[in-house]
């Protein structure tokens, strides 16, 4: 990793200002316990009220010592969530607002499918990559998100459906790779037993190319799913309109990604949304096609979700059909992404960050 790339990650990975019992890794919890004169079997069952019961206060921990629960209420807080705003779309997806102990807030989205329900989960409260065409970035970046604030938004959503999460995308607000560790540690909690038992395969995490955690992400053990927003394979369009990642050159992506395939042997994607007149040109079609021919992504299209304010206007749906047709013709597969909740501003590139009193 390069000064450059240390630079980008410590400027944009900041700390939550308080401290919550959901913080502590299980042997942090264990030794904390021990400090008390507490046995080990204690944190498990406390583990299991956080995590698979969702309570939201150590009040509810029936099974502890009354003596234990008031310890444990003057050492910790619990810090869940809190629900300030709910909509629903016609298409029967939900967008929440949530609020955290600090006062800052983030949206998350929940979008049923017949019998499945997947999630649209934030990694931090705003984004610092400030790419032009998206909601979240105007607000800059206040925090990140500890594990537990990531988790508890999958957790808000399955409790107000009733049902299962079976797949999780990390691609709300904020960049999870400028909150790598944080990022990784409610990516195993989503996956365990004893949370969510999503499996890993149906995790996902959506990157703009922070190419060093590319790296990172391609050593670790799980079966994760990795997706690049690539919105541009023209290196002048790309700096343009996600400026965050300027310092990551594609040539330097394009790599990293071969790195990774081999490594994994997973199959990543490509996120692009089509801007009119940006990147859906004859040209950028055909950079697309050079960059992801002789690999095995995917490419997802996104139609530009509008933003208010914003320049930037969705492309033509001939346009998106040309560029299906043209990479399937090189053997890349391609699909035009069904945007959910649009009509609320729940789609892609527009959550917005707001911050609460």
């Amino acid at each position: 990793m390069n000064t450059e790339d240390t630079e980008l990650l410590s400027s944009t990975d900041t700390s939550p200002v308080h401290t919550s019992i959901r913080s502590l890794s299980p042997d942090e919890l264990t030794r904390a316990l021990l400090n008390m004169g507490q046995p080990k079997f204690r944190a498990k069952q406390i583990s299991d009220w956080l995590w698979v019961k969702h309570a939201t206060s150590f009040d509810e921990m029936s099974n502890l010592p009354a003596a234990l629960r008031e310890q444990l209420t003057e050492k910790f807080v619990i810090g869940t969530a809190e629900e300030v705003a709910r909509q629903v779309s016609k298409d029967g997806s939900r967008k929440y607002l949530l609020k955290f102990i600090d006062g800052a807030a983030v949206e998350c989205v929940g979008m049923p499918t017949k019998n499945k329900l997947s999630v649209c989960a934030s990694t931090q409260a705003g984004c610092g990559m400030g790419c032009a065409f998206c909601a979240t970035g105007t607000a800059g970046l206040t925090r990140s998100l500890t594990a537990a604030e990531i988790y508890d938004q999958v957790a808000h959503v399955a409790k107000d459906f009733g049902t299962r999460v079976t797949s999780v995308v990390l691609m709300g607000q904020g960049e999870p790779f400028a909150n790598y560790s944080e990022t990784l540690k409610a990516l195993r909690l989503l996956n365990s037993p004893e949370g969510l038992g999503i499996g890993a395969r149906h995790l996902t995490v959506s990157t703009c190319g922070i190419i060093p955690m590319i790296h990172k992400f391609a050593n670790e053990p799980e079966q994760f799913t990795l997706a690049v927003s690539l919105h541009s394979a023209v290196q002048k369009t790309r700096d343009t309109i996600m400026p965050g990642v300027k310092r990551f050159s594609l040539l330097r992506l394009w790599d990293a990604m071969q790195e990774y395939v081999e490594k994994t042997g997973r199959r990543p994607s490509y996120e692009y949304a089509l801007i009119g007149g940006v990147n859906d040109t004859d040209d950028e079609l055909a950079a697309l096609c050079d960059f992801a021919s002789d690999t095995m992504a995917h490419v997802n299209l996104i139609m530009l979700n509008e933003v208010p304010g914003s320049p930037f206007k969705p492309s033509t749906d001939a346009r998106a059909q040309l560029f299906v047709h043209k990479l399937a013709q090189i053997g890349v597969e391609c699909t035009i992404r069904n945007s959910r909740g649009n009509d609320i501003a729940a789609a892609c590139g527009q959550l917005k960050q707001q911050i609460l009193s």
